[in-house]
């Protein structure tokens, strides 16, 4: 077992100085699928996604794979919508399961969907010889709807009471839709080009219990890939490396944690295609029912604070949580998170 942490630390240090690499030579808003970078869970969101190193639940995959390791069950589910900037449609969800109490570790699978909503295309109307391609009223619809998902297969183990460990291998495919670039003599119809693409992406993550009260490291690389592709133009993924750590801070004092918890967590994060950034979260939970949360993202330029709220109850062994983020965005108006959680 030991042999198995050590080899894992050092696959870590390898993958980082890899990462480290690639985000170091960046791209500034020059990556492609960006809605694999945009906050999910509504937990997390309210935190500021400062969630590289809370142990949670099927969620984690979003964020840190490692995460899920010591699931408290036998199966965790999660789903969630949520309505971003631009009238863009957020749909995501993610299971896990714990076969033998996680003797075999927790394996799990995620879905993200994107819809951009319905845009108007144009075409240009003519050829070398000045002569229209299309009568007048002829020309095709050319409205299209594009979108994006990511279907991903994850796996998370507790190497041992302190160190954890998990992965995601993510199929990930954008669509742009069908671009009518002209009039095909041969066949008597529109040429059309399509415009999507797919790519496999990685996320690996380790979660570390220092074993000084509930104190948490934890390191996460998300959407590590080849570059994709569409016609002549490559892009890159938005690849993020993110270092944590979180903390029960009540573990300090004398006060009963059945009745009073505070969490605080905070996050580095390299992106590839923008500047580093700080995130800080807390969440105040009471009777183990009712949860309060508070978020920090900075520097950025619109989105700085956020806040949300989450009610837990347990019914005959079941349980159920609700969660809610609110996250302003200055003249981009204000974007309302929900997710919903069961866990058995």
């Amino acid at each position: 077992m030991k042999k198995m942490i050590v080899l894992s630390m050092l696959v870590c240090g390898l993958l980082a100085g890899t990462v480290a690499e690639a985000v170091s030579q960046q791209k500034l808003a020059q990556t492609g699928m960006k809605f694999l970078s945009v906050g999910t869970d509504a937990r997390a969101m309210a935190m500021g996604e400062a969630f590289t190193a809370v142990e949670g639940a099927s969620t984690s995959m979003f964020y840190n794979p490692a995460g899920m390791a010591r699931l408290r069950g036998f199966t965790s589910l999660s789903l969630g919508f949520f309505e971003y900037l631009a009238d863009i449609n957020h749909y995501y969800g993610s299971v896990a399961f714990a076969p033998s109490n996680g003797d075999y570790g927790v394996f799990g699978v995620s879905v993200q969907y994107v819809d951009y909503g319905e845009f108007e295309g144009t075409i240009r109307d003519n050829n070398p010889n000045g002569k229209g391609y299309f009568d007048e009223g002829d020309i095709p619809g050319l409205n299209f709807h594009p979108n994006g998902f990511a279907v991903g297969v994850g796996y998370a183990r507790a190497l041992s009471d302190k160190f954890s460990l998990g992965g995601n291998i993510k199929y990930v495919q954008q669509n742009l839709g069908d671009a009518v670039i002209g009039y095909d003599p041969a066949s008597g119809g529109e040429s059309v080009v399509s415009n999507t693409t797919n790519v496999l992406a990685f996320d690996f993550g380790v979660l570390y219990r220092t074993g000084f009260k509930s104190l948490n490291f934890g390191m996460a690389i998300r959407n590590f890939s080849r570059e994709a592709r569409y016609q002549d133009e490559g892009f890159q993924l938005p690849l993020i490396f993110k270092i944590g750590f979180s903390m029960d801070v009540l573990d300090l004092t004398s006060l009963d944690k059945d009745m009073h918890r505070f969490l605080l967590s905070a996050d580095w994060v390299h992106p590839r295609d923008y500047s580093e950034q700080i995130m800080v979260g807390a969440e105040y939970t009471f009777m183990k029912l009712v949860s309060l949360r508070i978020g920090y993202v900075g520097p950025a330029d619109e989105h700085g604070m956020s806040y949300g709220v989450g009610v837990k109850p347990e019914v005959a062994g079941l349980g159920f949580a609700l969660d809610y983020a609110y996250t302003p965005f200055g003249v981009f108006g204000s974007v309302h998170r929900f997710t919903f959680q069961f866990e058995m």
